[in-house]
Parts: structure tokens; C-alpha cells; sequence
């Protein structure tokens, strides 16, 4: 029986030295544990190498596809955009959706270069270039497709797909989306934009009650806002209807 020193020692320690001195009493032998143990990895030892193999390789196999492909896709994507977002800026739609002939325009982009993350933002300018051209469902489709990488374009995104649904004169699925997109984010740029465009709605409806208390929000929640400057007009136009 092995000897235990006087030394006070760690939990951990006491349990294994307890473990060692009363191994016939509890009936577990660490001799034939590790006896079993070895002949359990020697009768496995095909199926186990095939295992560990497999997990390097797709350890292996992600790091040289993200080092090998994706970054490599992502920075040629970024300059064969640039054109295509200098087109967006100076409203030449129909070049940045299709290219000019030397350099490719959204939809190529998104075509070409998939999984990257300047394809995923070509969806944005896509669906915000053909909402500007009048081509709504097409807008709507392709601003679907954009995940949003902050919170401003992606409250833009939805708040685009309001409006693409507006101009198509669906006001329900237009709320909705104008709901989502002050929802997205409550800052003093977005949140109150979207909120007006829900008033909007209200008012279009002869319900002056709910658009009223949507101006008192933003005068409340986004007293600094460039829509707050004029609420106060709105307020008492609806307030006046309400009467």
C-alpha cells in the first residue's frame, strides 16, 4: 500500500492518494483502467487516426480557404467596386448596377465575387439604385438580400424596402417596414426618419390620433434630430384634425 505523506495536500490530491490506498475496498484498479484504456485505443487505432485526421483537416481546410480565397476575393472586390460606388454618388444608376465596360457594376459584383463582404454591400446600392429608378420589386428582392454590417445601412436597407412598398401602394407592409427600420437603431439620424414616414401613413388614414402621438415621441426621444426642428407644426396640424 503506498505511503501518504504527512504534508497537508491539495482536494485534488487527497481524492487520488484516497483513491490509491482503498482501491480493493471500491473495487476500481487503476492498473486495469489503464489496461482497458490501451487496448481499447489499440483495437481503435485505425478509427481514431481517421478521426484526428478529419479534425486537422477541417481546422486546416477553413484557415486556407479563409487565407487563400476569401481575403483574396474580398480585396479584389473592393477595387472592382470602386467604380460602381463612384456611379452610385454622381447618380449614374444605370452604369453602377451594369458596369461600364471596363469595370463591373453591382450586379457583377454580387455575381462574381458572392462570398465576399463588398458583395453582400453591393446588395444594399443595388436595392437602393433600383428603388431610385422605379423598379420596386426588384428594390425589395435585392435589399432582402443585405445583411446588414452597421446600424445605419441597416436601417436604410429596411426603411427602403417602406418605401419601395409605398410606391407600390401596399401602406400595411410599408408601416411594417418603416417599423423595423426606427426600431433598428434609436439614434437621432434614422429612428425619427422612419418615424415621420409612419405618421405619414397614419395621416393618410384620417388617423391623426396615432400620427400625433408619433411627433410627440420624436419631440421627446429626439429633441436633437433635424425632424423635431419642425414637429411642433405637425403636432398642431394634427392636433387640429383631432378636434
Amino acid at each position: 500500500m503506498p505511503v501518504i505523506s504527512e504534508k497537508k495536500l491539495s482536494l485534488p490530491a487527497q481524492i487520488f492518494a484516497e483513491t490509491m490506498t482503498d482501491k480493493k475496498s471500491t473495487g476500481f484498479d487503476v492498473e486495469e483502467s489503464f489496461d482497458r484504456a490501451e487496448s481499447y485505443i489499440h483495437e481503435n487505432k485505425k478509427s481514431l487516426t481517421i478521426i484526428l485526421v478529419v479534425a486537422v483537416l477541417l481546422v486546416g481546410g477553413y484557415f486556407a480557404y479563409n487565407q487563400f480565397i476569401v481575403k483574396p476575393q474580398q480585396a479584389n472586390a473592393e477595387k472592382q467596386m470602386f467604380m460602381a460606388e463612384y456611379y452610385f454618388k454622381n447618380d449614374s444608376l444605370d452604369k453602377a448596377i451594369k458596369g461600364d465596360g471596363n469595370f463591373p457594376g453591382f450586379e457583377e459584383i454580387i455575381s462574381s465575387y458572392g462570398s465576399s463582404k463588398s458583395a453582400n454591400l453591393a446588395h444594399y446600392y443595388l436595392g437602393v439604385s433600383l428603388l431610385r429608378k422605379g423598379q420596386y420589386d426588384d428594390a425589395i428582392a435585392a435589399l432582402s438580400k443585405y445583411d446588414a454590417e452597421d446600424d445605419i445601412t441597416g436601417a436604410i436597407a429596411l426603411g427602403c424596402i417602406g418605401d419601395a412598398y409605398m410606391e407600390k401602394g401596399n401602406k400595411e407592409e410599408a408601416m411594417s417596414f418603416y417599423k423595423k427600420a426606427s426600431d433598428y437603431d434609436q439614434n437621432q439620424f434614422t429612428a425619427p426618419i422612419y418615424l415621420m414616414k409612419q405618421a405619414m401613413i397614419f395621416e393618410l388614414n384620417n388617423d391623426y390620433k396615432s400620427a400625433y402621438d408619433i411627433y410627440n415621441r420624436i419631440k421627446r426621444d429626439f429633441p436633437n434630430s433635424t425632424e423635431a426642428r419642425q414637429i411642433a407644426t405637425y403636432m398642431a396640424r394634427a392636433e387640429a384634425h383631432m378636434n
